[in-house]
């Protein structure tokens, strides 16, 4: 003979419960697969989305960082030149000495040798940014900058070369001082200002790829703000409704532990009777 007993009408708020409680410990309405699918694979397509528009940033602002680095050191190229050329045309004009021109002549050399230092020295993360390396003069390769998601989503940098050989400068570094005149002086002005145009040309495409670089910046910051909250939309649980629905389930499951302990009780008494 069988007893048949109720037990599995008690076992619903026993789940429900612990799925109540499991969603108010993580935050998350989707847990497992479970719990739904289809939402839970667009859920993890919106976060890979959303990393990737994380490092994106990364590379955005690294991106900046480098540009700032280089338009800083031109910028202090650009005094130095500044000061080569007052010095040239103080060396220019027939009524300073030959001796004093000789002085002159080594102050610039030895400005320009600080102006290559600086081009050896400008590097970020190990990268050069002003010549192809530490000691090599030739002009950098261009860079292409991973500013999204997708291959094709790129900024390219321009090549520089901004050392006395790429502003056509190497040549006053070897000058002789003591057949240096002042007609030498005045042809090396005009070299002087075509070196300063050079650096300035450096210097706007420089800027110009930082706010390509800023604005891509900010889109990217967008996407990724509304990218993470169409995520969070899906995912995200609602606490006060699980709050209530675990109180509800934790009522349930106490009375049905008492109707089953009632029952108990009932089932052993109609065994005695039986036997």
């Amino acid at each position: 003979m069988e007893i048949n007993n109720n037990i599995p009408q008690y076992q619903s708020p026993y789940v429900d419960q612990n799925r109540s409680l499991e969603r108010i410990a993580t935050g998350l309405e989707l847990n497992k697969a479970s719990d739904n699918a289809s939402a839970l694979s667009i859920a993890d397509n919106l976060r890979t989305e959303a990393n990737g528009y994380t490092q994106a940033l990364e590379n955005t602002n690294s991106a900046i960082a480098s540009v700032q680095i280089a338009d800083s050191a031109i910028s202090e190229q650009s005094k130095i030149l500044d000061n080569i050329k007052e010095k040239l045309l103080q060396a220019s004009t027939d009524t300073t000495s030959q001796e004093g021109r000789e002085a002159l002549l080594q102050d610039i050399q030895n400005s320009l040798k600080g102006f290559d230092a600086i081009a050896s020295s400008t590097n970020y993360n190990s990268e050069s940014l002003l010549q192809a390396s530490s000691t090599n003069q030739d002009a950098t390769t261009s860079q292409a900058y991973q500013i999204g998601t997708e291959s094709s989503n790129t900024i390219d940098s321009t090549s520089i070369q901004s050392n006395s050989v790429g502003v056509g400068l190497n040549d006053l570094l070897t000058e002789d001082g003591t057949t240096f005149t002042s007609q030498d002086a005045r042809e090396y002005l005009s070299k002087v200002d075509d070196a300063i145009g050079t650096l300035n040309n450096y210097r706007a495409d420089l800027g110009t790829t930082q706010n390509q670089l800023a604005s891509t910046g900010k889109n990217i910051i967008s996407q990724e703000i509304q990218t993470r909250a169409a995520q969070a939309e899906l995912t995200a649980a609602n606490i006060a409704q699980e709050v209530t629905n675990f109180d509800k389930s934790n009522v349930l499951s106490q009375v049905g532990a008492y109707t089953q302990s009632q029952f108990n009780i009932t089932q052993q008494s109609v065994l005695r009777l039986l036997t």
